[in-house]
């Protein structure tokens, strides 16, 4: 019995003997270890934070936007963009702000609802930060200067309705006898409509029509819908007409790709716009997305108006970047403000196949 319990006592002190071996041989790897994350952890903290809220990641335009971004962000220590979703909530989009209010130097503003843009910049004003407000335009411009350091990044709004105009009239012109379905002379047209309350597409609405009659054509809206970009909604508005007008639709006119998808979808159910159907229905939207781009090529789809998402991005990371260093907003960039003295318009284009 003592046997055993010296045995044993020998064994535990061979092992406390052996532990601190063992833990200097751990302690060893931790310093580089525990370098690296102090390192990493510097680099963060020194970095300039912006945050940048969108209305909604849901949207393909804005996808592209927020892809471009994340990839100046990784190529960039300097700055870290902190991405939040408002999932089409205004409410949501206020609170997200306030959260980050203080924790960030510089916001970029992709607002919901354009109408809120004074409640925005009234959060935005008392932390004396550059604020940058991108893509969803207000009726009037000139709101934003109620905070002095707020700008905007985006398009001329009704550039987009004036190219969608032109490319409509060309196919018209070029196709008329097989356009005009129902031989009245009439071009026949449905509208999905990004939302009334959205400066951007009520611009498209009017341009488009409006440019399509300065080129001599007679147009007719058998309906409008406000579909809120919304590829889901769009087709279920198509459904709609398709089941009281089918013979009359010359032409589907989307303010963006989402809603002309979703016009193809529902024309396609019905056996239109697939590569070999003898029925086709003209459809033509906005931002020259990559789904839009193949049903062009395939032919389901008949033109769009090219938003270059990665430009915007680039043009909101060169300004936000220069803004939160303490720099002029347009210092060693290529950009100039507009009329409005707050605003870089970034140009749309017409896509060619």
């Amino acid at each position: 019995m003592k046997r055993n319990l010296k045995k044993l006592l020998a064994t535990a002190m061979v092992a406390t003997m052996l532990l601190p071996i063992a833990a200097c041989g751990k302690t060893e790897e931790k310093p580089a270890t525990d370098d690296k994350a102090k390192t990493e952890s510097a680099e963060k903290t020194d970095s300039k934070k912006i945050g940048v809220f969108f209305y909604q990641f849901n949207d393909t335009y804005l996808s592209t936007v927020r892809n471009a971004l994340k990839e100046l962000d990784d190529k960039d220590d300097s700055i870290e963009f902190i991405f939040q979703d408002a999932q089409n909530d205004q409410g949501k989009q206020n609170d997200e702000i306030d959260t980050l209010l203080d924790q960030v130097d510089g916001y970029l503003v992709n607002l919901v609802d354009t109408g809120a843009a004074q409640i925005v910049l009234e959060k935005l004003k008392p932390t004396d930060k550059p604020a940058i407000l991108f893509n969803r335009e207000p009726d009037d411009i000139n709101s934003y200067k109620a905070y002095d350091k707020a700008r905007f990044v985006g398009t001329k709004k009704e550039e987009a309705g004036v190219i969608q105009g032109n490319i409509i009239s060309e196919y018209w012109n070029a196709n008329k006898d097989t356009v005009d379905r129902n031989k009245n002379g009439k071009l026949d047209y449905v509208l999905l409509h990004g939302g009334l309350d959205n400066a951007e597409a009520n611009a498209r609405s009017k341009y488009s029509v409006d440019t399509i009659t300065e080129a001599g054509i007679e147009v007719n809206e058998i309906g409008m819908q406000i579909a809120n970009w919304d590829t889901e909604k769009a087709k279920q508005a198509m459904d709609a007409w398709l089941a009281k007008d089918e013979a009359n639709i010359d032409v589907v006119i989307a303010n963006n790709d989402g809603m002309a998808i979703g016009a193809i979808n529902s024309l396609k159910a019905l056996g239109y716009n697939d590569k070999d159907a003898e029925k086709h229905v003209g459809v033509f939207g906005v931002d020259a997305t990559e789904e839009a781009k193949a049903a062009i090529e395939v032919g389901s789809m008949d033109g769009t108006v090219m938003q270059d998402g990665v430009a915007m991005a680039e043009a909101m990371y060169k300004l936000a970047k220069n803004a939160v260093e303490g720099k002029d907003y347009l210092d060693e960039t290529e950009y100039k403000w507009d009329e409005s003295g707050i605003a870089v318009r970034i140009p749309y284009k017409k896509f060619e196949k």
